[in-house]
């Protein structure tokens, strides 16, 4: 490839995807709920999608093309890393305070309600509510049916309303 040919190629990716950058890191974020991680999966995503780009069919499809390599990435990364266990009690010994949750705000008490989701309900409650994808889109997405993803859907909302109003009791 010559050197027209290498900055045409690169000219086009970056066109198809750089733009869905920022969409890409908040999905994984609000998967792994670890900035840095996060950004480690989208650099790594991002040099997936630069070797295949041949692969990608439709240009119009770009975005979720993107995040399903991001997806498959993290699950990569999960299926070699080992995370580090720690004991509860001796953590709550140690700095009582530090397991204390303070922010008492409703934005952070919905983000946390969110994290603390199984990630097969979080998932589509997130390609819908962040990134504004139909329930058709997200059945292709994560290749289930759209039935699937309405039940999905209504048992996350379930799980966080229940979350919602217990905090709120809790504070009275």
């Amino acid at each position: 490839m010559n050197a027209a040919d290498s900055a045409r190629e690169r000219g086009r990716f970056e066109a198809l995807c750089m733009p869905f950058r920022a969409d890409v890191f908040r999905f994984v974020y609000w998967l792994c709920r670890d900035r840095a991680l996060a950004e480690d999966v989208v650099q790594e995503t991002l040099l997936r999608a630069w070797r295949s780009l041949d692969s990608l069919g439709d240009e119009k499809s770009a975005r979720p093309w993107l995040l399903t390599i991001a997806r498959r990435e993290l699950a990569r990364v999960f299926e070699r890393k080992r995370l580090p266990i720690v004991d509860i009690d001796v953590a709550n010994e140690a700095e009582p305070d530090s397991l204390a949750v303070n922010d008492q705000h409703e934005v952070e008490d919905m983000r946390r309600a969110i994290l603390k989701l199984d990630v097969t309900h979080r998932e589509p409650l997130v390609l819908q509510v962040l990134l504004g994808y139909s329930t058709e889109e997200i059945a292709r997405h994560l290749d289930i049916s759209v039935a699937a993803v309405l039940t999905r859907l209504f048992r996350a909302r379930q799980v966080l309303r229940q979350q919602l109003l217990g905090a709120e009791g809790s504070r009275s």
